[in-house]
């Protein structure tokens, strides 16, 4: 694993990507920070990480489209997969690499806290909070764009994707008031889920029984208990997906100022999760 994540590190300098990524994100920071805390006196440096949050979705694509997708275009990916190194350690050198480039930007920053403190009134423990916050929901996203480019072979695909997925997560609190909270639209829009569900498994497994069988028995649940339960269902979509706001983690260190290590452990299972589906999206195409 060492060996691979002292390869993508340096790939990534040497192809000015690196260079780059850094530059945007302490140039599109300080200039958030002079306006906000510098300027305005604000004194909470974490305002500053919540306008970075649409900034990160524009780097973010352009630092992760080539992890998987240009080893695939470029053939180069074969000379890994039949080398003596498991999948997993392939996966984790190439994520630990990107985080390593994200984190360079966020350490850089991390005194403007202290420029703060020496000119007024700061909230030390506030604004390093969410920084934690803000670096792992940075990992977050660098693991949604390694898993979109590890599906295909084009970085243009992979980072509008990447981009795509991100803005959808930035909207999803916005966009949850427009889903129905009625049962029958509850049931539908579970249905749609649990086709999707089924379509990714289908993607990493290709094994069409199984996902004919996950399909029929998911959607026969779900009809039973619109009918023998409808209750259950009402606001039941909203409830669910409500709870699935990734930004709203980070909200709550910037806006309201609460610790919410519930939320934290919630970007960890989120990155475990999208590492595990890298790999499996990997290891399908080593055995085919």
């Amino acid at each position: 694993m060492n060996a691979i994540y002292r390869r993508e590190l340096k790939s990534h300098f040497q192809s000015m990507t690196g260079y780059v990524f850094i530059a945007f994100m302490v140039l599109f920071i300080g200039i958030y920070f002079m306006a906000y805390n510098m300027m305005s006196g604000y004194p909470y440096f974490s305002y500053t990480l919540s306008g970075m949050v649409t900034i990160i979705m524009i780097g973010i694509p352009v630092l992760t489209m080539r992890s998987f997708a240009d080893d695939r275009k470029t053939k180069t990916d074969q000379l890994l997969l039949t080398a003596p190194v498991t999948v997993t350690k392939m996966v984790l050198g190439k994520y630990f690499s990107m985080v390593t480039v994200f984190l360079v930007p966020v350490l850089l920053t991390s005194v403007c806290p202290l420029i703060i403190k020496m000119n007024g009134t700061a909230y030390l423990k506030v604004d390093y909070a969410s920084m934690l916050a803000f670096f792992l929901l940075g990992c977050v996203y660098i693991a949604i764009g390694m898993f979109i480019s590890s599906l295909t072979e084009s970085q243009i695909i992979a980072a509008v994707g990447t981009f795509g997925v991100i803005l959808l997560l930035l909207l999803w609190p916005n966009l949850v008031g427009f889903l129905p909270v009625r049962a029958s639209g509850s049931a539908i829009g579970f249905i749609i889920l649990w086709t999707l569900v089924v379509f990714v498994v289908h993607r990493m497994t290709s094994h069409n029984l199984l996902a004919s069988v996950l399909e029929m028995v998911g959607v026969l649940a779900i009809v039973g208990i619109f009918f023998m339960k409808r209750s259950l269902l009402d606001r039941a979509l909203v409830n669910l997906l409500e709870k699935i706001s990734i930004t709203q983690v980070l909200q709550n260190f910037t806006s309201h100022y609460i610790f919410d290590l519930g939320g934290l452990i919630s970007y960890i299972s989120v990155i475990f999760l999208l590492i595990f589906l890298t790999e499996q999206s990997i290891e399908k195409r080593r055995w085919s």
